[in-house]
């Protein structure tokens, strides 16, 4: 069995690398946070064979995170990952601040202060309560489900269960759900956090392809009724990170054969009200089976600042749900809850809102990609970002480069099973214009740097979350 280090690095990716090549990459995984501080390393002897290379470039390897500060080796033991102490920045390389693309999120939505005191009144009628509810408040959850009815998927409140984020819903079904050892479909790319949950639950991932162009339908389904893994977590509207959606037609059979299959769905909409210009709209997922569980999300729409999620799901499976949920938390917190029946009573002006600035963020990006040469943006028609081409295996360096200018972005590889994907990178389309401008400068930088081969003096930033 592979040792972490390589599960995250991907044998394939480092095959032939230098020892410099191979620190790098390994420097890459622990900025993402991607392997933690104190974290035992393999032994030189132990990576040598797993990755099929001498011990003496595993070696220079970490004789080269160790003079940086990112491992401290001890003599005869182990090698561990730290993180060097900070420093200085060079003159004039970081004036007005870090600018950090590892978190796709909007500022708030200019209705989020109104709908704020108009909630007051209705949490101030709960305050005898314990300010937390187990399932979520009835008004919430039917405002919630008649979003759904009003898409194509016919829902009751009974049907629907408030949580903490998105993300907090993932792990509620994961731990509801979850059987260690199984197999878990997911696509590759996706969301990092997703897998990790995924990880942490003891399954074994199963990656399908998506690309700017769309799934493989043809290796998802084979794979589905190959495998017949127990979970699938999919993001059928403007994926994170391709921005892909899924046609109808390809929800419908993918839906099928999960259920021949035996696969239960999870599948995240987070990202479905962010349409820019797409030009139609898709049936929810949730349209086509029982065994598909919805996940959903304020974050993207209102505010990364409310932490408010939701469930969708069939009642058997509400009713395990709500079981469970107590032995890891008391529910979700009313305040949230108040003002997103506020701010749900008005849809059309959060997506109205949310049109307007993706599509300045996307033109930003669109407009600075355009002075660095040899990356290509394709089309964007909503999401959270671009997944840029580079045009060649460069993602890891850029990122590492892109840090000495003040610049955090997440490699390609930060959304992958393996460390594949080297020569994409996920550049967020939500930052205000001025900002995004101001990046995708530092980018061209950085893109100078790497294709000039400048040295990188790996200067210490703290590990960043990817959203």
């Amino acid at each position: 069995m592979a040792s972490r280090l390589v599960e995250q690095l991907g044998a394939q990716s480092v095959a032939g690398a230098t020892a410099l090549a191979l620190a790098d990459q390994i420097r890459a995984l622990i900025l993402d946070g991607r392997l933690t501080v104190d974290e035992r390393l393999p032994s030189e002897r132990a990576l040598a064979a797993e990755l099929r290379r001498s011990r003496s470039t595993i070696t220079r390897a970490y004789d080269a995170l160790a003079v940086d500060g990112y491992v401290n080796r001890l003599h005869g033991g182990s090698t561990r990952v730290a993180l060097p102490h900070a420093r200085a920045p060079r003159p004039g390389l970081h004036s007005g601040g870090s600018i950090d693309l590892s978190i796709a999120s909007m500022d708030s939505t200019p209705g989020l202060y109104d709908a704020t005191v108009r909630s007051l009144p209705r949490l101030a009628a709960l305050r005898g309560t314990s300010g937390y509810s187990l399932q979520g408040l009835p008004e919430l959850r039917d405002a919630v489900a008649q979003r759904f009815t009003v898409r194509g998927a016919r829902t009751s409140a009974d049907e629907i269960v408030i949580t903490s984020g998105a993300l907090n819903a993932v792990n509620l079904i994961l731990t509801t759900l979850a059987r260690r050892g199984e197999r878990a479909l997911v696509e590759q790319p996706t969301f990092p956090h997703a897998l990790e949950s995924l990880h942490l639950h003891g399954y074994r991932m199963l990656p399908t392809p998506v690309d700017v162009d769309g799934w493989d339908g043809t290796h998802l389904m084979d794979l589905l009724l190959r495998a017949r893994p127990h979970a699938g977590y999919l993001i059928p509207d403007f994926h994170n990170p391709t921005g892909a959606t899924l046609p109808d037609d390809a929800r419908s059979r993918i839906a099928a054969t999960a259920r021949s299959a035996g696969t239960v769905l999870i599948v995240d909409e987070t990202t479905t009200e962010l349409d820019i210009d797409r030009g139609w709209t898709p049936t929810p997922m949730a349209a086509f089976g029982p065994h598909i569980v919805t996940v959903g999300s304020m974050s993207k729409i209102a505010w990364g600042g409310m932490r408010l999620g939701w469930i969708r799901a069939e009642r058997p499976l509400v009713e395990r749900l709500l079981a469970v949920r107590p032995s890891f938390e008391l529910g979700t917190a009313l305040l949230e809850q108040c003002i997103a029946i506020e701010l749900l009573q008005d849809v059309s002006a959060l997506t109205t809102h949310v049109r307007e600035r993706l599509r300045a963020g996307r033109d930003a990006v669109s407009a600075g990609l355009a002075r660095i040469p040899g990356l290509r943006m394709p089309a964007t028609p909503g999401g959270l970002s671009a997944w840029v081409d580079l045009g060649a295996p460069l993602s890891t360096r850029l990122a590492l480069a892109a840090r000495e200018h003040g610049l955090i972005v997440p490699p390609g590889p930060r959304f992958t099973t393996g460390g594949v994907l080297e020569r994409r990178m996920r550049i967020p389309i939500t930052l205000p214009p001025e900002q995004t401008a101001e990046a995708m400068t530092r980018l061209r930088r950085a893109w100078t740097d790497v294709r000039e081969g400048a040295s990188v003096s790996h200067e210490a930033l703290h590990p960043a979350a990817v959203i």
